[in-house]
């Protein structure tokens, strides 16, 4: 049976939340392998919504185990939060698995992510401020805070003086700050021990055994492909890799493992927070996608910026993620639109280009070159398959499979869970 991995192939918020749900159902294993509560997913089932910060989508499908991998980092306060949030709307969540290796999101961590951010100023990167970067820092400089240090109450103490040794010099000479307490931070930790203890394990071991047993594991990235720390538009990125190598490296499986790998691409563009994008409207059409769209982020609660579908982008994210298909999300909110743009290439200095730049400068001075495609006016969201769709909608799809170099696989046509189309099954 297949391990598949479910990716952003923009620069998130492409609706994974939805592609993971759907095939919820129908796999033994949704994991989380990087990231923390900087992403966010929401799911809706029936009339009922759910926002997802920290936790794999899959946890809304009976008989689904969640599992929050190795590469993921975790903020106790706000894991014990959501899981009592799904308690309270009769949500099970009694299988989640958390990986011992997850690195904890401190107090201290989240205090350095907004004293810098504020302290950048008009260089600011546009984080969340909830602490991912610095805690994925001190896992790289090995002063890192594990979930299985909290159930050594000598050894956490030794690991928070080492960091707090470094960062409350920082804290109080250069960004004038008070020193943070050492007994303070343990002791908030420790608080976590014993509710997070009932589903903490060895994942690795989990996941492997799973996929001996021809169990389907399905490994779900947060943010996407061009936030990527490697293969993103960097410094406006995020501080890990949602691209597929990442499922490998945070959830703990070799990369023959692996035998799908599916981006999600919405059928226009966003992102949030600052950086280069190429096809953003600051006109009408924008306020309409933004609008029509309700493009806020989940976890951020931030206007997305938006713009046109971008071919070059969806290229870039087969190439570097070896993408087997694409689920299209969110082709109901182009409705009404007599020509829809699309990014085919960029102008840059004069010149043509049709692949990602690797020069940061040039994309940030790339131009969009457009196609116009027919637009449609017929609504949507009742379609059940492909012929459904209005001729000009089928057209749409056709091409940005044809420029984007894999199979459109699904489409979302509403944010229902069963407004979606099914064209090639995933499993």
């Amino acid at each position: 049976m297949p391990a598949l991995v479910l990716l952003g192939a923009q620069w998130g918020d492409e609706g994974k939340g939805k592609a993971t749900d759907l095939l919820g159902g129908s796999v033994d294993y949704v994991v989380r392998y990087q990231g923390g509560n900087n992403a966010g997913h929401t799911v809706v089932v029936g009339d009922q919504k759910y926002a997802l910060h920290l936790l794999p989508s899959g946890i809304l499908s009976p008989g689904c185990t969640p599992v929050i991998g190795n590469g993921v980092v975790v903020d106790p306060s706000v894991l014990l939060s959501e899981l009592s949030g799904l308690n309270e709307r009769g949500v099970d969540t009694s299988k989640l698995l958390l990986s011992g290796n997850a690195h904890i999101i401190t107090p201290y961590n989240v205090t350095v992510d907004k004293v810098t951010e504020r302290f950048l100023g008009k260089r600011k990167i546009g984080t969340t401020g909830r602490g991912i970067g610095p805690t994925y820092a001190d896992k790289i400089n090995r002063v890192g805070i594990r979930v299985q240090d909290l159930y050594d109450e000598s050894i956490l103490t030794q690991k928070v003086e080492a960091a707090l040794d470094v960062k409350n010099q920082m804290l109080t000479k250069l960004y004038n700050r008070r020193a943070i307490a050492v007994d303070q931070v343990v002791g908030e930790l420790l608080g976590y021990a014993e509710k997070l203890a009932p589903y903490v394990a060895d994942t690795v071991l989990v996941l492997n055994e799973a996929l001996e047993q021809n169990k389907v594991v399905l490994f779900e990235g947060g943010q996407g492909t061009l936030l990527d720390i490697d293969h993103g538009t960097y410094p406006f990125v995020t501080s890990s890799n949602p691209t597929a190598g990442g499922a490998c490296t945070g959830a703990g499986v070799g990369p023959t493992r692996i035998s799908r790998v599916i981006g999600i691409l919405k059928a226009y563009t966003t992102r949030v927070g600052a950086g280069p994008f190429p096809t953003e409207l600051f006109d009408e059409d924008g306020e309409a996608l933004r609008r029509i769209g309700g493009e806020r982020g989940v976890t951020t609660g931030r206007d997305r910026r938006c713009g046109w579908f971008d071919a070059v982008i969806a290229r870039y994210a087969t190439r570097v993620n070896g993408l087997t298909d694409f689920f299209l999300t969110k082709l109901d909110v182009l409705t009404g639109w007599e020509q829809i743009p699309v990014c085919v290439a960029y102008e840059i200095d004069g010149k043509r280009v049709e692949e990602l730049p690797y020069s940061q400068s040039d994309f940030h001075h790339a131009k969009p070159v457009y196609e116009m495609l027919p637009g449609w006016s017929e609504d949507i969201t009742g379609a059940k398959s492909f012929s459904d769709l209005p001729k000009n909608a089928q057209a749409y799809v056709k091409a940005l499979e044809e420029m984007s170099g894999a199979p459109i696989s699904a489409i979302g046509v509403g944010p229902g869970r069963d407004e979606t189309i099914e064209i090639n099954s995933f499993l």
